[in-house]
């Protein structure tokens, strides 16, 4: 359902996201330690059950949840649930710094799938947005050196799928509540899951299951803060508000891991956050007709 458009709102529930996002990441490379990145996810949605389940009784009960728009929530949520995949298994083979940063070349694809199917305008800006960030992930992969990590394509390919999960995440925003959308996340991510991990099951250490815990709250709570910035501003305004976290995140690898971003990645990331800085540009006022 949508809501008054506030800049300051949405940049409040990006705030909430950008943190939660943070801690996962440094979660997440410890869990995989241990897990299948499909017994995490499993554990994730069940445990996000839980910690849902008072807000949904609060709010009135599961009538509040009735959909008339399930099979966008299919759509979305296998796509993002692929996408989830592919980021964790990318942070188990690249320092997390770089995941992020080639991440945030989400905001290109929910650029373009908003301009197609949102009615959003493909302006000049948006689309030199889109050639930047081009050019950055291909400064960050260098495919002519002939040595790409097959860890940087798993990351593109989760960034793209993130681009399409966030434009119909957009797109449910119109007639769905943010809690809504959530609780349907955590069901078709449960049911999609289910099998595969039955095949990879193992119980992990003490140490292992409270950053599995981590990873579920906050994976559960990002999304509500996710959905709820996106009641409040265009998809175009409130992704690129995120990229505070590819410093952030580098920091983090470099204290706990001892990871190091290269020059490349670096000058990468920079040309992704000019074009995302370039999204923000607000369209020209379409001139008036004569009478």
């Amino acid at each position: 359902m949508s809501a008054t458009p506030s800049k300051t709102m949405a940049a409040f529930w990006m705030a909430g996201w950008l943190s939660l996002m943070l801690i996962m990441a440094v979660a997440g490379r410890e869990a995989t330690r241990e897990l299948n990145v499909f017994q995490i996810m499993e554990v994730r949605s069940l445990v996000g059950f839980v910690l849902l389940s008072p807000i949904i009784y609060r709010a009135g009960g599961f009538k509040v949840l009735r959909t008339s728009r399930l099979p966008q929530h299919i759509g979305r949520n296998l796509v993002h649930y692929v996408a989830q995949l592919g980021w964790f298994f990318a942070l188990t083979l690249i320092p997390i710094g770089q995941v992020v940063a080639i991440e945030f070349t989400m905001p290109i694809w929910t650029a373009i799938l908003a301009a197609s199917f949102l009615s959003e305008r493909m302006t000049p800006w948006k689309i030199a947005a889109i050639v930047l960030g081009l050019v950055g992930v291909i400064v960050i992969v260098r495919p002519a050196t002939g040595e790409i990590n097959p860890g940087q394509l798993i990351a593109l390919g989760a960034a793209m799928g993130f681009g399409v999960s966030m434009a119909l995440v957009k797109s449910l925003t119109r007639t769905e509540s943010a809690l809504s959308i959530l609780f349907w996340m955590l069901v078709v991510q449960s049911v999609a899951g289910f099998v595969p991990t039955l095949f990879v099951w193992t119980w992990p250490s003490a140490y292992v299951w409270a950053w599995v815990g981590v990873i579920a709250v906050c994976g559960t709570f990002s999304h509500y803060c996710l959905a709820s910035a996106m009641r409040y501003a265009d998809a175009t305004i409130v992704v690129p508000m995120d990229f505070l976290r590819v410093p952030l995140t580098a920091t983090a690898g470099w204290l706990l891991y001892s990871e190091r971003l290269d020059a490349w990645t670096v000058l990468g990331a920079a040309l992704i956050l000019c074009g995302n800085l370039l999204n923000l540009k607000p369209p020209a006022p379409v001139p008036a007709r004569a009478q």
